[in-house]
């Protein structure tokens, strides 16, 4: 006898001498007061065996025959070994005719110890998280690419950030493209207004990570770890924590402000009848006070965890920076810059020497050698530069081989002087390169290796 049924029979048996009425013995073992009565006959015709459930020990009409069952593991063993539960139920319903749901087949698979090879990602626990309890603890920071125009112009990216804390948005705005320059930008006007933040939440794209699938450069593998991105390595300057999301509902506050913004903000824009960018931005500009007035929520601890941006170089931390050795002229080339560097206080000749080279977010590029800015200007063109100018500005170099291209010296087009089209670009040679020769099919070079032994060796 189990529990149950034990606990009904020393009720029964309470009831027998009579300490117990059946109404009390009927809330006690949760049955009606019919079925109670129902079991204590049968428990003076047959004692305790009337407890027990009349099937008890009973094989099920519908139980899978022991056969069926020694088959199917036999084959799911053998033949179909390796299949999924719900593949394996078709096939042996298609090929060996055995009809099985599949319940049933896992249950006789699962207490064979076969599990299914392919299992179902089990579900996830998720809840809200609550805020961070004072502004500037945490600015959640993201891209959003939407036709903001409505199509009264191109399609532009809103870069911008929310403070988790209440809610609002200290600053945003407008960028053609989604890239490093943007969130350089959106950083510098954050710490001019409030100060630096503590951490930054954003997602895992390349302006703020490099891929982990990418194989490191020799220089990251000399020095044990990633080189930083431009952004990334911004935010260590700054002391401001990167943190990546793994998922677009782990940074959900972001995600939806851009749904409010792209249903009020562009409303907005067009009653403002904006057509370009700059006109954007300075609509997004005035709309953002009230947003934050309609949308902001008290935070949980008054004050601000903003640091104070006193004593920081802005300008030489919020920039895009290279590292770059000076040619033995003491000049630097950075793109379209080339840069002359002047001698200082410091240091008379950098040639050789490894500077790092800063372009500014205003486009200006700074040369500065172990932390202090070196003294630069232009640097004079080479003399191909010059000529590549002479060329641009519509004087045509002189022919090769002394042909001319079909001016007589007199200005006018000449008889008898060897003029070259357009059609004879492709035969016409080139200045210092000398004919390439093919070698034919019966070449020696084209023919293979063959090494003979000889009989003495």
């Amino acid at each position: 006898m189990n529990a149950k049924e034990q606990q009904r029979g020393m009720v029964l048996n309470q009831v027998e001498r009579r300490q117990l009425t059946g109404q009390q013995a009927a809330v006690l073992v949760g049955l009606s007061l019919r079925q109670v009565r129902r079991l204590l006959a049968g428990y003076r015709k047959e004692g305790v065996a009337a407890l027990a459930h009349g099937n008890r020990g009973r094989v099920p009409v519908h139980r899978i025959p022991e056969e069926t069952r020694r088959r199917v593991l036999t084959l799911s063993q053998r033949l179909y070994q390796g299949l999924n539960h719900h593949h394996l139920q078709e096939l042996l319903e298609e090929r060996e005719g055995l009809v099985l749901s599949r319940p049933s087949l896992w249950r006789i698979l699962t207490a064979a110890g076969i599990p299914s090879p392919r299992r179902r990602r089990p579900a996830q626990h998720r809840c809200r998280r609550e805020r961070f309890p004072q502004e500037g603890m945490l600015l959640q920071v993201d891209g959003s690419r939407h036709d903001w125009l409505q199509g009264r112009g191109p399609y532009l990216t809103l870069v911008g950030a929310i403070d988790d804390a209440d809610g609002t948005v200290p600053y945003a705005l407008f960028r053609e493209q989604e890239d490093a320059q943007g969130y350089l930008l959106l950083l510098r006007e954050i710490i001019k207004r409030r100060g630096v933040p503590l951490a930054i939440y954003s997602d895992r794209h390349g302006i703020f990570q490099v891929n982990p699938k990418q194989p490191e450069s020799l220089e990251e593998q000399l020095a044990g770890e990633r080189q930083p991105t431009q952004v990334g390595r911004a935010l260590k300057e700054l002391g401001i924590q990167s943190i990546r999301a793994l998922s677009p509902q782990a940074k959900g506050r972001i995600e939806r402000l851009w749904g409010t913004f792209q249903d009020r903000l562009v409303a907005e824009l067009r009653l403002a009848g904006a057509t370009t960018m700059e006109e954007a931005n300075q609509v997004l500009w005035a709309f953002l006070p009230r947003f934050n007035d309609r949308f902001g929520v008290p935070a949980a601890q008054p004050g601000l965890a903003y640091r104070p941006a006193a004593g920081l170089d802005l300008d030489g931390v919020l920039c895009f920076k290279y590292q770059r050795t000076v040619a033995k002229d003491n000049t630097v080339k950075l793109g379209e810059h080339t840069l002359q560097l002047l001698p200082g206080p410091h240091r008379f000749s950098y040639a050789r020497a490894r500077v790092e080279l800063q372009e500014r977010l205003d486009g200006s590029v700074v040369a500065a050698y172990q932390g202090k800015v070196i003294a630069t200007k232009e640097a004079p063109p080479l003399p191909a530069t010059l000529r590549a100018r002479k060329g641009s500005r519509g004087e045509a170099p002189a022919p090769p081989f002394g042909l001319s291209l079909g001016v007589s010296p007199n200005g006018a087009q000449g008889k008898g002087v060897a003029v070259l089209g357009p059609e004879d670009e492709d035969t016409r040679p080139q200045a210092g390169k000398a004919p390439t020769h093919r070698p034919g099919p019966q070449h020696p070079w084209r023919r293979p290796l063959v090494v003979t032994k000889s009989l003495n060796h």
